[in-house]
């Protein structure tokens, strides 16, 4: 395992005065105003004169930043690397703004599209509505309280974020957990993965058009939500799996809530099928839509049921088991359309097969401990907390100070329900990580969007949004 690099620090009074002395203008020279013109307006044409724009709010602008920038920025100027390779004449060009505020754009996104009449010739794509900062708050929170942070990535699969970091966190301290506290893990996971593709299908189901989807997803989701809670004591962004196992064990009486959700889910799945694989509109709406080839999948790294619905059979579980997921009888769902119907095809058939694990890990819920025995992770029981002094201090210092990781750095990588989610944790021996870098798949799957949408109808936007599944949160971290 290699080491970390140093962390660097200086004396800044003693750093000599001329270090950081002003120059003579503050005014930006020729050169750098080029450079700032060749980053942002590549390929356009401007004026190179030199002057200054004042706009409302008397901003200053460089001359060069009014042409192509500025138009961007006002909504008339689309620039992407995809564009249509037919167009008709120019004066029918124009220019959409689809968001931030759109409400089928799940979550504060901004599509600035380029048509063509109807035919979309370039899409771009602008994020930055959400960052969120949480790879950076990893540095100032320990290791104990990393679950908390990394939970409200992707809040429709909170579950998987808290599993990435907790086992990333358990190899650099090189444990293990209980066998109990996996397979609560494998349980709970799946379960969330059940929640989220039903989410995604109710809230699909309503962008193109059919409501009823929109309420039968959420009734089944909300069984699951409902065991989450009796759980974890919330419904979501838990703060249930943390390093060492997870905070409490099952409670009563949960194997019944268990077959209750497994009967339910599947009860409701076939009335989803029912409602829309044979509608001719759903048909209509999602068939040949937002197609992604193969070779499109591989170059954009996108991962998950959108990899799997365009037969690329990777699936982290199978390719890189955790928590003891191999011991589970399971099958990896592949479609070869590459559309918004194979979409469909794959959650719903992902939904049966974590069905399938979870009453797998119901049947064998091992007995035993939900968290390591190891006390310089693990808090003392509460009942101890209150017979003892030295459990008290020790229960204090843990929760306040946190445990020390050794130096080292680790890749982990789980299956969350929209792809491959990992996390490349740093430690430089302290009771904080040194750096924490997230793989999220939604940003993989909003840079794809232009080469979704080039080419297609305005109309069929939302639908091919939609079955991409972005989570804002899980995009700029």
């Amino acid at each position: 395992m290699s080491k970390p690099p140093d962390i660097v620090t200086g004396d800044l009074e003693a750093a000599p005065e001329t270090q950081h002395a002003p120059t003579q203008s503050a005014e930006p020279t020729t050169s750098s105003r080029r450079t700032v013109h060749d980053l942002w307006m590549s390929g356009t044409e401007a004026s190179t004169e030199m002057g200054r724009f004042t706009d409302e709010g008397a901003q200053e602008m460089l001359a060069d930043e009014t042409g192509a920038v500025l138009a961007g920025q006002k909504g008339t100027l689309v620039v992407d690397d995809y564009e249509s390779k037919t167009r008709s004449s120019g004066d029918e060009i124009q220019i959409l703004n689809m968001g931030p505020q759109h409400p089928a754009t799940h979550g504060v996104l901004r599509l600035h599209i380029e048509l063509d009449g109807e035919t979309i010739i370039r899409v771009k794509p602008i994020i930055g509505y959400l960052h969120t900062g949480m790879e950076k708050t990893a540095e100032a929170l320990s290791f104990l309280q990393g679950p908390t942070n990394v939970t409200r990535m992707d809040y429709l699969s909170p579950l998987h974020n808290e599993l990435c970091f907790s086992l990333a966190t358990e190899r650099l301290l090189g444990i293990d957990v209980p066998e109990r506290a996996s397979a609560i893990r494998i349980l709970m996971t799946e379960l969330n993965r059940v929640a989220s593709h039903l989410l995604w299908s109710a809230t699909t189901g309503l962008d193109i058009g059919a409501l009823s989807m929109m309420i039968y997803g959420w009734r089944e989701r909300e069984l699951v939500l409902a065991f989450f809670e009796k759980t974890t004591g919330l419904r979501m962004n838990h703060n249930y799996i943390r390093p060492g196992g997870v905070a409490a064990d099952l409670p009563d009486g949960w194997e019944d809530d268990v077959d209750g959700i497994i009967s339910g889910v599947l009860t409701g799945l076939a009335d989803y099928e029912t409602l829309l694989l044979d509608n001719p509109i759903f048909l209509e709406r999602t068939k040949g839509v937002g197609v992604l080839a193969t070779k499109e999948i591989l170059a954009f790294g996108i991962t998950g049921p959108m990899a799997r619905a365009s037969g690329i059979g990777y699936d982290v579980r199978t390719a890189f088991p955790y928590s003891g997921i191999e011991q589970y009888d399971f099958e990896v769902p592949i479609f070869d359309g590459g559309d918004v119907y194979d979409r469909f095809l794959v959650r719903f058939e992902e939904i049966r097969q974590s069905l399938k694990i979870v009453k797998q890990a119901r049947n064998r819920m091992p007995r035993g401990d939900y968290r390591t025995e190891d006390r310089k992770v693990t808090p003392p029981p509460r009942a101890r907390i209150d017979q003892s002094m030295e459990a008290l201090i020790h229960h204090f210092k843990i929760f306040t100070e946190g445990f020390k990781v050794p130096a080292g750095e680790t890749y982990q990588a789980v299956e969350s329900a929209r792809g491959e989610l990992g996390m490349y944790l740093v430690s430089n021996g302290g009771a904080k990580p040194w750096r924490l870098h997230v793989r999220g798949p939604s940003f993989a799957h909003v840079q794809a969007l232009p080469a979704m949408l080039t080419d297609s109808l305005i109309a069929d936007t939302i639908a091919a949004l939609a079955s991409a599944d972005p989570v804002m949160g899980d995009v700029d971290r």
